[in-house]
């Protein structure tokens, strides 16, 4: 995988970007131009790389309550971040879930937000105890950061020819 660009930017100092995850691998040949694929048709030219982006995987967000924990201190700033399929898998083999399927949010929400305030770890114990309106944002946030609105069609009315979105993923959080 190209890592020189990397090692080249972190000498000099410049912030790092996530190559794109169509980056082509470079040669193995130690010379690191990067001007032949193991992937590429022999005698065809190269593709030039595209651009390199910057995926964001931490959201910050702030609770419209807040939790408050057991010295009576209020946290509402946090950090949730991208979800992985491991985090949607692994609640499915806890009890509670099993035993209460509601309890799937709370679950994955203590594997994804990774700071609360001040507080030293996010569990599921500490997003059990928040406010109803706070967990209802968060779930909603969830959608939001994870779907990036790819559960959302934009239609048109049959009848009035009227432009509208319809939500097309499933209505609990963890369900597609």
């Amino acid at each position: 995988m190209r890592r020189t660009a990397v090692r080249a930017a972190a000498a000099s100092g410049e912030p790092q970007e996530a190559l794109p995850a169509t980056a082509v691998p470079e040669s193995t040949s130690g010379t690191g131009t990067g001007s032949a694929s193991a992937f590429s048709a022999p005698g065809a030219a190269a593709a030039p790389a595209p651009a390199a982006y910057r995926l964001q995987t931490e959201f910050p967000f702030e609770l419209p309550r807040g939790y408050v924990d057991d010295a009576g201190t209020v946290h509402r700033d946090g950090v949730m971040r991208l979800a992985t399929a491991r985090d949607e898998l692994v609640p499915l083999r806890d009890i509670r879930v099993q035993e209460n399927p509601a309890y799937l949010s709370v679950v994955l929400l203590g594997r994804v937000i990774t700071r609360l305030g001040s507080l030293p770890l996010v569990h599921d114990g500490v997003v059990e105890n928040m406010f109803a309106s706070d967990l209802a944002f968060l779930q909603d946030f969830y959608r939001q950061v994870n779907a990036e609105g790819h559960t959302r069609a934009s239609v048109q009315c049959p009848h009035c020819s009227e432009p509208f979105e319809v939500e097309l993923g499933g209505s609990r959080l963890g369900e597609s």
